[in-house]
């Protein structure tokens, strides 16, 4: 009668004991996973070791895929979407990841500008009057402009702004829809258009113009109701945002929530709900690039001596939505800086570091000749030599 009791407690106490050592084994693998993360967030050397060996972020020149360029003859390379594309004798190649030419397109243009969003990619000829969209890989529409091409920009959904000069006005700045249809011109009698921006919602146009006629610099952003305008161009202006004195406006661009983010020489700023305000501010640091060409987010590189003939450069990069800032090192200066979407691509002379907008290393690509330059989109970019692209798949 005792041994039959005393056998239950017996299987109590032997699934008592695995559930412990269970519980044991899953609490030492939390800690071990909290402590790696810490020390992968905090350490660099350690997430160096981890991006190297485990994730594999760094590659070299040797196992990359290239593409061969004719020598002796000028090519415009740019990357959009998930393609790298090759200009030269007015065709535009368009190379995928695994470098194989997907398709060739007629593009009657020899000094392009560039400009790319989503699966959209603008090219204006630069001082000219031709305007081409690529929709994905193939020729949505093409046009003529009357005047010459100073700039252009596309949105996500592939509406077009085209600013010209050489007119009878300062500048005009004319919209297209994703068809090709112009919408309407904006006529600036006074101020020189420097850059446009197109809302993702496709409401509003907006336009950084710069007033150099009198004694002073006066820089202001004008809004333009893209809706409005298709009707009375004369009464479309939503507001307009008239900047300090002296203060020279570079670049613009519309992100999320309708925000402008607006690059001074100076200053960074944000345009919201009728306010202007300063995200960052130069004074008092050496920096040597920036750029808002990101999505919902802005960077800059600030050089900081780290000895007699050293110095590092530190990434800022700030979030508009919260303010939030991340940084990002390197221990050498920076040569150039590519952005678009959600990467930053740092040119370092024989390496390039592709980093995203949250501040972590995305790929690192370590080369056996000085760079020439880089091209990059949020999918692929583009390692540009002399003879030849290497392509990095992001």
């Amino acid at each position: 009668m005792r041994d039959y009791w005393e056998e239950p407690e017996t299987k109590n106490k032997t699934i008592n004991t695995k559930k412990i050592i269970l519980s044991i084994l899953i609490s030492i693998l939390v800690v071990a996973i909290i402590v790696i993360v810490a020390l992968y967030i905090t350490n660099n050397e350690f997430r160096n070791w981890i991006d190297v060996e485990i994730f594999r972020k760094e590659i070299s020149q040797d196992g990359v895929t290239t593409i061969e360029l004719d020598e002796g003859e000028t090519s415009n390379i740019y990357a959009f979407n998930k393609y790298i594309g090759i200009l030269s004798k007015n065709r535009l190649s368009l190379y995928g990841s695994s470098g194989k030419e997907e398709t060739n397109l007629e593009v009657q243009i020899t000094n392009p500008l560039f400009d790319s969003a989503n699966r959209f990619l603008v090219i204006g000829e630069s001082n000219g009057q031709k305007v081409y969209v690529i929709e994905d890989k193939e020729v949505a529409w093409e046009s003529e402009v009357e005047g010459n091409i100073s700039k252009v920009c596309v949105n996500k959904n592939g509406y077009v702004a085209v600013i010209m000069t050489g007119t009878s006005y300062k500048s005009e700045v004319q919209v297209f829809d994703p068809e090709g249809n112009s919408l309407f011109i904006s006529f600036l009698s006074y101020t020189m258009a420097v850059d446009a921006s197109i809302s993702n919602d496709n409401k509003y146009l907006a336009i950084a113009e710069v007033d150099t006629s009198g004694t002073i610099i006066q820089s202001n952003v004008r809004i333009t109701s893209i809706e409005k305008a298709r009707t009375d161009p004369r009464n479309s202006d939503e507001n307009n945002y008239k900047s300090e004195q002296n203060k020279l406006i570079v670049n613009i661009a519309y992100q999320d929530k309708d925000r402008i983010v607006c690059m001074y020489t100076d200053t960074i700023n944000i345009m919201e709900n009728g306010q202007e305000s300063v995200i960052f501010d130069n004074k008092d640091k050496k920096i040597t690039a920036q750029s808002i060409d990101l999505k919902n987010s802005i960077t800059t590189i600030q050089e900081e001596s780290s000895g007699i003939f050293s110095a590092n450069s530190v990434i800022n990069i700030i979030d508009v939505d919260t303010r939030n800032m991340q940084n990002y090192t390197v221990e050498t200066s920076v040569k150039e800086m590519y952005t678009k979407g959600d990467i930053i691509a740092l040119n370092l002379g024989t390496e390039v570091e592709f980093i995203n907008t949250g501040g972590w290393l995305v790929k690192r690509y370590i080369a056996n000749q000085e760079v020439s330059s880089v091209t990059v989109s949020d999918n692929i970019a583009g390692i540009i030599y002399r003879d030849k692209v290497e392509i990095i798949n992001l």
